[in-house]
C-alpha cells in the first residue's frame, strides 16, 4: 500500500509541470507585462484609413476653398455689373475688361476645384 502512494505521489509530481506548460503552438506574442491594449491592426488597415482620413480632410480643404472661391466670384461680378453700369455704350473701360479676365480665371478655377482631384 505504501508503495502505490508513493508511486502516485511521483506520478503526480512528475506530470504535473507537464500540464502547466502551454504547448508552442498556442503561444502569444510577447507583450510586456499589464499591457491591455487592443490587437495591433494590420499594415494595411492602417494604410486604409490613413487614406480615408487624408481623403476626408482634403474635401473639406476643398469644400472650403469653393465656398471661398464662389463668394469672391459673387463680389467681383457686381462689381463689374457696377463697372459696367458706369460706362457708355461708346466707351469701354479698362477696368471692365481686367474685372472680366479676373472672373473668368476665377470662374475656371472654381470649375476645376468642383470636378475633384484627377
Amino acid at each position: 500500500m505504501r508503495c502505490c502512494v508513493l508511486w502516485m505521489l511521483l506520478f503526480c509530481l512528475l506530470a504535473c509541470p507537464a500540464f502547466a506548460q502551454k504547448p508552442a503552438a498556442q503561444s502569444s506574442p510577447s507583450r510586456p507585462p499589464g499591457d491591455i491594449t487592443e490587437p495591433i491592426e494590420s499594415e494595411d488597415a492602417a494604410r486604409d484609413r490613413l487614406t480615408q482620413d487624408m481623403a476626408k480632410k482634403a474635401a473639406k480643404e476643398r469644400a472650403a476653398a469653393l465656398k471661398s472661391d464662389t463668394d469672391k466670384l459673387l463680389k467681383l461680378s457686381v462689381e463689374l455689373k457696377q463697372y459696367v453700369d458706369k460706362t457708355d455704350e461708346n466707351v469701354l473701360s479698362l477696368d471692365v475688361i481686367k474685372k472680366a479676365e479676373e472672373i473668368e480665371k476665377l470662374a475656371k478655377s472654381v470649375k476645376d476645384k468642383m470636378k475633384g482631384p484627377n
